[in-house]
């Protein structure tokens, strides 16, 4: 393969797996290359200031944890947003061509079909079917007084006890011996 260069990837397109979705859907396809930021500030605009009720996160291969990144993050800004994940397999073409045809011969092509793994998921303001496979419920909401979703200390390592004295580092003495002193060594100094 080190005299072919890759020239073109395609995936193939296929419907969403959930049945039932409006027409109007905001489908998020994560590629590996997306800025987090950039799909988060249009996914959350779309949610807040457009009021979808429900949003899809896609990604395959490589931008599949991104994927999952995004939609943890939306649920945590949001909170109370019902999710269905759909794993399964999508299949990416590329073509490869040959850098160093042999002579008098056409380039030369190489076409190989993937199967990457794939994911979708579905957030929704609305209630959704619990029985479906891969329904995950919102998480459930803080009481008041516990703090907003901001300062949640979920996850966060529990401080350090103040420190003992006698773990401190203490001085350390050095006696020199009277036989020491007269050779004109100290100690710690080598000859």
């Amino acid at each position: 393969m080190e005299n072919f260069r890759k020239v073109r990837t395609s995936e193939e397109e296929m419907p969403l797996p959930f049945p039932d979705l409006p027409p109007d859907v905001v489908e998020m396809k994560v590629k590996e290359g997306s800025k987090i930021r950039n799909l988060m500030n249009f996914a959350m605009a779309q949610m807040e200031l457009k009021g979808r009720r429900q949003i899809v996160f896609s990604g395959c291969g490589r931008a599949v944890t991104k994927t999952i990144t995004c939609v943890e993050i939306m649920k945590r800004k949001l909170g109370g947003l019902h999710q269905v994940t759909k794993v399964r397999y999508k299949t990416v073409l590329e073509v490869w061509e040959n850098q160093d045809p042999p002579p008098d011969s056409p380039a030369q092509n190489l076409t190989v079909h993937k199967n990457v793994p794939s994911i979708c998921i579905l957030l929704s303001r609305d209630p959704l079917d619990p029985n479906q496979t891969g329904y995950q419920p919102p998480e459930p909401q803080h009481e008041a007084g516990e703090g907003t979703l901001g300062s949640s200390t979920k996850g966060l390592k529990r401080p350090l006890p103040p420190p003992c004295e006698e773990l401190l580092p203490k001085k350390l003495q050095v006696q020199v011996s009277d036989s020491a002193r007269g050779t004109g060594t100290t100690a710690g100094q080598q000859d």
